[in-house]
Order: C-alpha cells, then sequence, then structure tokens
C-alpha cells in the first residue's frame, strides 16, 4: 500500500535522522525539483508542509514535458540529442509524427494525446502518470524511492507497529486504514492495556 506524501516524508526524515545523512542534501529542493520536474518552489512549499497547488490535469502536462526536454538538454546522455532540434528528430522518430510538431509539444507549446504522452512517457524512462499526478504525488514518487534506497525492506504498517514495540502481528493483510490512522488506532489500544504492575 503507498503511503501518502506526509507520511513518507516523515518517513524519510526518521531515517534521515536514524542514519544521521545530511538533510539538505537528501531533500535538497533544486535535486527534488529536477526528479520532478515541479518548479523548486513548489517543492520548497510541500516540504514546508504547504498543501499542493490547485491546477488541472491539462495545466501539469506542457511544463513537465518542457522541464523533461530542457533538462535533458542540460544533460545529453552519450550519442544522444544535445540541443532542441535533435531532440525533436528523435522524439519525432521515437512517437511517430513530424519534427515540427515533436518540437512543439516538448517545447511546452503542443498538447500531446493521450497516445503520445505514453510513448513520451516510455521515451524519458517515467511511469506514464508522471505528467498527469498532482505536484504532491509526483515528489512522493521521488521520497519513496529513496525511503525503499535506505530502507530496503520498509512496509508502512511494520514501521508502525516498530514503531510502537509490537514484535508481530496478522493485521497487516487485511487493514483498511492508512498507516497514520492504523498508528493513532493501535497506540489508543496499547494505551489501554494494563501495565505489569497492573496500572494502566
Amino acid at each position: 500500500m503507498r503511503t501518502t506524501f506526509p507520511q513518507t516524508l516523515k518517513r524519510l526524515e526518521a531515517l534521515i535522522e536514524e542514519k544521521k545523512l545530511d538533510r539538505s542534501r537528501e531533500l535538497d529542493p533544486r535535486k527534488l525539483a529536477a526528479q520532478t520536474a515541479l518548479p523548486e518552489e513548489t517543492v520548497r512549499h510541500l516540504l514546508a508542509g504547504g498543501d499542493p497547488p490547485e491546477d488541472e490535469t491539462d495545466d501539469r502536462v506542457c511544463p513537465r514535458i518542457k522541464a523533461l526536454a530542457d533538462a535533458r538538454i542540460r544533460n545529453p546522455r552519450d550519442k544522444g540529442p544535445r540541443d532542441m532540434v535533435e531532440l525533436a528528430e528523435d522524439v519525432a522518430g521515437y512517437v511517430k509524427c513530424t519534427p515540427k510538431w515533436a518540437r512543439q509539444v516538448i517545447e511546452g507549446k503542443k498538447k500531446p494525446n493521450v497516445d503520445v504522452l505514453y510513448k513520451l512517457s516510455n521515451y524519458f524512462g517515467l511511469h506514464e502518470r508522471f505528467f498527469t499526478a498532482t505536484a504532491d504525488e509526483a515528489l512522493n514518487a521521488v521520497l519513496e524511492a529513496r525511503v525503499h534506497e535506505l530502507d530496503p525492506d520498509v512496509d508502512p504498517y511494520e514501521a508502525v507497529l516498530r514503531d510502537l514495540g509490537v514484535v508481530a502481528t496478522d493485521v497487516r493483510s487485511h487493514a483498511t486504514m492508512s498507516p497514520e490512522e492504523f498508528r493513532g488506532f493501535l497506540a489508543g489500544v496499547i494505551r489501554l492495556l494494563p501495565q505489569r504492575d497492573g496500572s494502566r
């Protein structure tokens, strides 16, 4: 089960503290902006606990395509396109369209249809939801990947249980609550249990 952005951020911050990592490097807004194709100010806003921008799906597609194209030109791959003309030709060959139309798309001037958007996600090596995800969803995906790198065996429910000192349980496969709801519920149950001395 995927966690929400606040939950993922909280878990990542705990791992950063646990492993004594540099928070400014792990949560570098500029690097995260490049990874998500989001404006840096949006990333900073979300990391500070702000709400995601209230934009429409169509408003996200063109800016993110352009951000990816700009990033690809700034950091070209071996034998890959080194300017917008070459990139447009490469994209055109991949999605089967004219170089002129491809350039308008990668410059954020034309919105591609669903089929082309799917092909573009494959071209850039991204999940098809990358271009349409909300800002918090896009950032959450990147942070989740980092959490998995730092703690490959992490499971949101097991993490809650571990934090609360529970050794084992069989409720995970039947859980209908989010990890945070589950945490609150289980913490309340544990507070009601008698202590070893009989007190509560």
